[in-house]
């Protein structure tokens, strides 16, 4: 749900709103819109007398957080950026009173329209016309634009894979020129760009940015085959372990990525290629458990975990007939080695997962001390 009310309260006050941006891109592509972002001739000191409940979000760039019915919305004060020294924001900004000054420092045409709340247009920089056209066009000079901002570079490659659109030939240029600039970009960053572009319906676009040296800091250069990852689920957890698996150099330590799914990229690399036989999923089920398993299933393209778990055969000690209760006389590792025998076994012979059965068959497996 649009949150109108933001905009007429700020119009009905005799300020100018417009919303801006990426929601404006994806109304105008029919596309879910997760976040409203509004910009106005409002000072930020205005916005906040306006409505009644506001974070001051970031007051020296213009920007309060208004916690409107429908959740929260950014609105950001009309303004020109100053220089960008730390390559990533400016070091102060202007207050300005036109739309169009406003639109003139954002990134690419198609992210620099406005909209008010009954659907009319503003598009000082053919951004519309890219939009049909599907380009990502710089506004104004490409180089300046990546100079000012590094992960706009990265933000550009992303746009393509999400949008499937393609870059107008003199801000692809310029992004080559400016590639270097993203080693001052932190890992949080990139890793955030990456994994989004990863998701996106054309991964593909990530060998795009490792072949234009956006991701040298992370130790990958060069161009990378990676067409093979858009058959896979868009999760994170299926296309960085395919990401991984497809790039045997990917240092997965280079990103920030969460320990749990290093962990599971890992494994999924350890256990590549996966098993061809039910027996083989078995035994990956048994030994990484079934989130790992499944991974590994989804990398392969297979039901065989789904039809394993289905069938209720036991994969794990915890569906095993018997117990550590059921050897008194074992403690520790001897414990543990005679619990997963017995589990070998019953992975090979299910119904064997009986407890008379594998009582029986442990004699055998006692050392004889």
């Amino acid at each position: 749900m649009r949150p109108d009310k933001v905009l007429e309260t700020l119009q009905s006050a005799g300020y100018e709103a417009w919303y801006v941006g990426g929601c404006v891109r994806d109304t105008l592509l029919g596309r879910p819109i997760h976040d409203w972002d509004v910009t106005t001739s409002a000072l930020p000191e205005q916005v906040l007398a306006l409505f009644p409940r506001t974070v001051p979000t970031g007051l020296p760039h213009g920007t309060v957080t208004v916690l409107s019915d429908v959740g929260p919305v950014e609105v950001t004060t009309y303004r020109a950026d100053g220089a960008y020294h730390d390559g990533r924001h400016p070091d102060a900004v202007r207050f300005v009173r036109s739309l169009r000054e406003d639109t003139a420092r954002r990134d690419f045409t198609v992210n620099a329209m406005a909209m008010d709340q009954r659907g009319n247009i503003r598009d000082f920089y053919g951004g519309r016309a890219d939009l049909a056209a599907g380009i990502l066009r710089c506004v104004g000079a490409p180089e300046r634009r990546f100079r000012e901002d590094a992960l706009r570079m990265l933000r550009g490659c992303r746009f393509g894979a999400q949008l499937g659109f393609t870059s107008e030939q003199a801000s692809w240029a310029a992004l080559l020129r400016c590639a270097p600039r993203c080693e001052q970009l932190s890992r949080e960053r990139i890793t955030e760009e990456v994994t989004k572009t990863l998701c996106s319906p054309a991964p593909q676009w990530v060998g795009t940015m490792t072949d234009a040296g956006l991701l040298t800091s992370c130790g990958l250069t060069g161009p990378q085959n990676l067409t093979g990852l858009a058959a896979l689920p868009p999760t994170a957890e299926a296309r960085w372990a395919g990401f991984a698996i497809l790039v045997p150099e990917l240092d997965l330590s280079a990103f920030r990525l969460p320990a749990k799914l290093v962990r599971l990229c890992q494994t999924a690399r350890a256990h590549w290629p996966a098993p061809e036989d039910p027996l083989g999923w078995k035994r990956l089920l048994a030994a990484e458990g079934e989130e790992a398993a499944r991974l590994l299933a989804a990398l392969a393209q297979t039901d065989a975990v789904d039809k394993i778990l289905a069938s209720g055969d036991c994969v794990s000690l915890k569906t095993l007939a018997v117990s550590g209760r059921d050897f008194p006389l074992l403690r520790g590792p001897a414990l543990g080695q005679m619990l997963h025998a017995l589990l070998g076994h019953v992975l090979q012979c299910p119904a064997d997962n009986r407890r008379d059965i594998l009582l029986e068959l442990s004699k055998k497996f006692e050392s004889p001390s």
